[in-house]
Formats: structure tokens, C-alpha cells, sequence
């Protein structure tokens, strides 16, 4: 399966454009939260990526609450949180929010470590995880505040062992990637990225 997978579009046009354009060459496409601001223009970001007709598989991120994202995702989209899809014998396990809670960021849709642990508990088995936050120790350091990836991820990555876990969230960290065991982690950022599962 050809998958494009991006992170942290944030309602820019000229990144939607170039997603769209590019998801006509994907089996599916995922998009791993944050498509709006500021809980905000999650409606006008999914109208941006309406060109999009392969199988669309996104989590919310910080920006968009689950409701706001289910509220405005295109019809036929899977959006996950603490939940699995199964397409084309790929299994999928989402999870989204900022996770932990960034200081500052009162308007911010987070959850805390032990919401995150109680969340990844269904993923008994995945070929790829969708994270809005990156995991504990890869592609997690935001400036002037260090490491800031959760723990509860990194462990059910090494649980599960998926061949795939994507993320965002850090901008100081996109395509940033690394390794748990034997799985592949890459923090996106709002480009075309290309995965083979």
C-alpha cells in the first residue's frame, strides 16, 4: 500500500494544494491532526483537502477536538481516536490531542499521560499507529522546553511493534524521525510524505 501521510497543515492553502495534488498517486492518504488554528477552521481546512479521493484516515490534533473534526471531516473519512480501521488487510490505530498538555495553551484539545495510557490500551495490534503527538525520545524536543513526547505512546509502540507510527505536533521537529524496536517513527510536518506498508 502506497500511503501519503502530513502533519500540522494549519489551514494553509498552498500545503493543502500540494497534498491534494499528490494524494492522487496514494492507495491512502492520512492526515495526523492539527488542520486548523486554534480550534478553528477545521471546516475551511477539509474543504482545502476535498480534492483528496483515495481513503482518507486522520486523527485530530491539538487545533481540533474529535467532535469538531467529526463534525467536518469529508464523508467517508475514518477519524480515529483510541480506535482501529481496517482497510485493504492494514490496520490502522489512531490517537489524537496534544499529548501531555503543552504549558500556555488554554484553547489547546490535550490529554494527560494516564488518558493517553487508558486511550492506547485497545491497540492490541496495528501495522501502523497515527499519533498527533510524537512519542518520548524521537523527534519530540521543542526549544527552550527540551523533550516533551509521551511515554504511554513509546510503550505501546514497543507492545505492538506496527511497522509505521507518524506524528506531528513538534514543529521544531518535522521529518525528524527514528526507530522503537523495529518500527519506524517520522514526525510529518505539512509535506508530502511517502510510506510503503
Amino acid at each position: 500500500m502506497k500511503i501519503l501521510a502530513f502533519s500540522d497543515m494549519h489551514q494553509a492553502r498552498s500545503r493543502a494544494a500540494d497534498i491534494v495534488a499528490a494524494s492522487a498517486g496514494a492507495d491512502l492518504v492520512i492526515g495526523a491532526g492539527d488542520f486548523g488554528n486554534q480550534r478553528r477552521g477545521v471546516a475551511e481546512a477539509m474543504e482545502m483537502l476535498s480534492g483528496i479521493k483515495a481513503p482518507f484516515v486522520m486523527v485530530p490534533g491539538n487545533n481540533e477536538s474529535l467532535a469538531e473534526l467529526n463534525a467536518a471531516a469529508p464523508s467517508g473519512a475514518h477519524v480515529l481516536h483510541g480506535t482501529s480501521v481496517e482497510i485493504d488487510g492494514v490496520t490502522f490505530f489512531g490517537i489524537g490531542g496534544g499529548i501531555p498538555p503543552l504549558p500556555g495553551c488554554d484553547w489547546s484539545w490535550d490529554f494527560t499521560e494516564g488518558e493517553a495510557e487508558a486511550l492506547l490500551s485497545g491497540a492490541t495490534t496495528a501495522d501502523v499507529i497515527i499519533s498527533h503527538s510524537p512519542p518520548r525520545g524521537i523527534a519530540d524536543v521543542v526549544t527552550g522546553l527540551g523533550p516533551v513526547g509521551y511515554l504511554a505512546l513509546r510503550e505501546t509502540v514497543e507492545r505492538v511493534q506496527p511497522k509505521l507510527v507518524v506524528c506531528g505536533h513538534i514543529h521544531d521537529c518535522w521529518g525528524q524521525e527514528g526507530l522503537i524496536g523495529a518500527s519506524q517513527v517520522r514526525n510529518l510536518g505539512p509535506t508530502v510524505n511517502w510510506f510503503e506498508v
